[in-house]
């Protein structure tokens, strides 16, 4: 009896709520009008843990964070869920260890202070950062700082396809991709696009040597360094498929990479760089607009 009663009351439970979520999205503008205007008896209890009461108007995010009425309940119960356990969390805390309640608030302030300037300082930056990056500003970083981007694995430049054991095309591709006549290599190319189940043909493109032989046999190969530096092609076979690498040229763990495998990061680099300037140009403004107009003493 009393599971069926605690199953009925859970079913109460998501009905009242789903009520309660309807009417709040009926007439939601109103109803927090109402609270606005002092009138906080209309702001319905949820749920409450000793003192400490959940309000109808705290469930408000739900209106434009759900697709349905059933999606609103769902999300409602977890909310409601989710802040009747920390408030148990809370008031065991308080039972169980003895708090100092200015250094909490302390801690709070100083939270709520570093909220506002992140806010602020954030803005500042969406408003003034130019992401554009120059050519010019990647290589010199590049020169300066190449050292600092060592290969943590083999990267390559290469042509791969992949194509079925028993088509015709097989011996014809075999020739062409040892072949180092221009015209020859162009045929590889288009005979790979019109033929091969996969391919890779970007000749200027590095990539890394992992990325390019999984899911072929190769990926268990077991000295890929020797694989690159004694192959300048490599044909392999599984059940069903045959593999034609043609390695143009690679680079080993611990070598400076190209500019062209770094260039997206160092982008990235420069970027946080012209951030990070931003901010502190702006902390200096404010200090030294406030230092003119007397604005803080600091006293010894």
């Amino acid at each position: 009896m009393k599971q069926k009663n605690r199953k009925y009351l859970t079913l109460q439970w998501r009905s009242s709520l789903l009520v309660i979520l309807l009417l709040a999205t009926i007439g939601a503008c109103d109803f927090f009008r109402f609270k606005s205007e002092g009138n906080a008896e209309e702001d319905q209890i949820i749920a409450s843990v000793g003192n400490q009461n959940l309000h109808l108007s705290e469930l408000s995010f739900i209106k434009s964070e759900s697709k349905s009425k059933e999606d609103s309940a769902n999300i409602a119960e977890r909310y409601v869920q989710s802040w009747v356990r920390k408030q148990l969390l809370i008031k065991e805390a308080g039972k169980s260890m003895a708090f100092d309640e200015a250094e909490i608030n302390r801690k709070l302030l100083d939270y709520k202070y570093a909220l506002m300037v992140y806010e602020f300082e954030k803005k500042y930056v969406t408003e003034n950062l130019n992401n554009e990056v120059s050519q010019q500003e990647i290589e010199d970083y590049y020169q300066i700082n190449k050292v600092n981007f060592s290969l943590k694995e083999i990267i390559v430049r290469v042509n791969f396809v992949k194509i079925e054991k028993e088509s015709p095309q097989n011996r014809q591709i075999e020739r062409l991709i040892r072949s180092q006549n221009q015209k020859d290599q162009d045929a590889f190319k288009a005979l790979a696009v019109s033929s091969g189940a996969n391919h890779f043909l970007e000749d200027s493109t590095w990539v890394k040597l992992d990325d390019i032989i999984i899911n072929t046999p190769l990926s268990n190969h077991p000295n890929k360094v020797e694989l690159v530096r004694n192959n300048k092609h490599v044909i392999t076979d599984d059940d069903r498929y045959r593999y034609y690498f043609r390695i143009l040229e690679y680079k080993l763990q611990e070598q400076v990479p190209p500019l062209e495998f770094v260039r997206d990061e160092i982008t990235k680099i420069l970027i946080n760089k012209r951030r990070v300037e931003l901010v502190d140009q702006l902390q200096k403004e404010v200090y030294n607009r406030a230092l003119e107009k007397n604005e803080f003493k600091i006293y010894e």
